[in-house]
Order: structure tokens, then sequence, then C-alpha cells
């Protein structure tokens, strides 16, 4: 499988690289970027411990790998501020975005690819990306809420002292603001997280808004996220590359299947494989977390409603 990365040369971009490469999974990485030779160092880095990780191709270039690809992960985007929604980054890229899916489509991707959405405000351009390209819906995944569930699922197991890949805790709705915390199904190693010592409604309120808030905070203190942004993304493309069908919240056009969601890209409980979309689940949810979700879809909605507006 070959995986071509829009935004390679970059911090998060060049992350997702290093972190499919160390997977040993795929088997061609290209990178590609508006700095050619940015992209080039990125590339001929990772080459460079090829014979320490897997046998891959590690390239780089422009759209002329497009054809070829059979995952197109798009990265690129302006950098977030510290103090800046994700949402107030719509007007700064959503021209550039646009621009980026008008050279995908002229570069003629596979009918079969899979684009994974990356940039932010995520579900905002995954929705434009699904209704630009001329390819199925369910081939248009976003990152979605990947990215802020295992953040999540860290800092829970950081504050107990619980091992991390035995937390399972997960945020759906928009990867921003709006985003919803399940805690009705958050579990250590299949127990009921809300049944370990020193757990309570001020702990839970506090990891959730510190969850909120680390993009932020890692922007503020080192410039910009990367490695885990790189995990998540590794762990969607996987997910497509092995067919191994996990349940994961990641962002894609809803259909009114879950939860009433419809007309809006959004992240729910979402079944990824190697034709993208494969199912979505309406889990049961508390009350209150239900509202929360279809709250998030409103607020998305009302957000999309202006970028089409603007730009159709």
């Amino acid at each position: 499988m070959k995986v071509s990365i829009i935004g390679g040369g970059g911090l998060v971009g060049s992350c997702a690289g290093f972190a499919l490469q160390c997977g040993g999974i795929v088997r061609e990485i290209a990178l590609l970027d508006v700095n050619a030779d940015l992209a080039g160092g990125q590339a001929l880095d990772m080459l460079h411990g090829g014979p320490s990780t897997a046998d891959q191709f590690i390239t780089s270039g422009g759209y002329e790998h497009i054809p070829s690809s059979d995952v197109i992960c798009i990265t690129a985007g302006l950098r977030r501020q510290p103090d800046e929604s994700r949402l107030d980054l719509i007007n700064r890229n959503t021209d550039l975005f646009l621009t980026i899916l008008d050279e995908v489509k002229a570069a003629g991707p596979k009918s079969s690819a899979i684009v994974v959405v990356v940039s932010n405000p995520v579900d905002i351009l995954t929705y434009l990306a699904a209704h630009r390209l001329d390819l199925p819906t369910k081939q248009v995944i976003g990152l979605g809420t990947q990215l802020d569930s295992i953040r999540f699922q860290s800092l829970i197991a950081q504050d107990l002292g619980l091992q991390p890949t035995q937390t399972s805790a997960i945020i759906l709705g928009e990867h921003g603001e709006s985003m919803v915390p399940i805690w009705s199904s958050a579990t250590v190693n299949g127990l009921p997280l809300d049944q370990f010592p020193g757990w309570n409604a001020n702990k839970a309120n506090e990891l959730f808004t510190r969850t909120k808030g680390s993009g932020a905070e890692v922007i503020k203190k080192k410039g910009g996220a990367g490695f885990a942004v790189g995990i998540a993304i590794r762990d969607v493309i996987h997910s497509v590359a092995l067919d191994s069908q996990r349940l994961l919240p990641v962002s894609s056009v809803q259909d009114g299947k879950c939860y009433g969601l419809r007309d809006v890209s959004i992240s729910v409980p979402t079944v990824v494989g190697r034709c993208g979309v494969v199912d979505r689940h309406e889990i049961s949810l508390w009350p209150k977390e239900e509202q929360q979700l279809k709250r998030s879809g409103s607020v998305l909605r009302q957000t999309l409603q202006t970028v089409l507006q603007r730009v159709e």
C-alpha cells in the first residue's frame, strides 16, 4: 500500500510519515509539500532509518504521486495560534484546502483511494473534501476526535497511575470546543472507570478540561503538536491498510443513521477498513451525552453553512 502525505514536510506530516515508517505496515510513503527541499530532507532522514525499521520505499515529490496512491493524507494547513479556536482557522485555511483538493482531483486519484483529512478545522474540511472530490463519501475520512480520544486516555491513565493501553475512553462530536467526553463507556481493562479509587466528578471535569485544551498547551510549549497526531493518523491508516475494521471516533459525512445527525461531518463510532467507512454504530449514551453530541452537530452545521455560502 502506498500513502501520500500532502504537507509531508511540516511537523504533522513528517511525524505521520515517521509513525507509519515505524509501524512497518505500509509499503511506500511519499511526502508531498510546497517546500520541495523540506519534504526531500524529511524523506532522506526517514530513508536513513530504513534498515532498522521495515522494507519500505520512502520518497518525496509532488502531485505526480497521487494516481498511484492508495491513501491520500492531507495535513497541510496554517498553524493554529495558542489562543485561537480550530473554527477560527476556517477563513485562513479553507482557500488553501480547496486549492489542494483541486490539485488532487486534477492529478486523477484511484477510484478506490481513501482520503484522510487532518488539516483543521477538520470536520468542516472533511465535508468539503467529500463533496469536492469525485469519490464516494465513505472514502473520505477526517481524523476527527481520534487524537482527542488518545489524549484523553493518556491523561486519565497518568492521573490515576494506570496503564495507558488498558485505559479506554472516547470523545465524540466536533474536534474542537463542542467535543463530548463519553464517560458512560469509559473503562480500565474492561472495568468501569468511575469505580476506581480517587475517581469523582471533579476529577472527571478537570481531566476533560485539560484534554480539550491539550492542543493549545502543546502549541504554547513547543510550537505545535506532532508526535501524538502522527500516532493518531497511523491508527486510522493502519486500519485501512490491514482492513482491521477498528471502531474509531473519526469524522465522516453523516446520513442520519447515528443520533439523527445528517448533512455534517462529525465524529461518531465508526468502523474503518479498506474501503474507508465500513459502518457506523449508534452506541447507547447517557441522555446528557447524546444531547451534547446533537448540539455539537448543530454548532458544526451552522459554521458549515457559512463556509458553503462563501465558497460556492
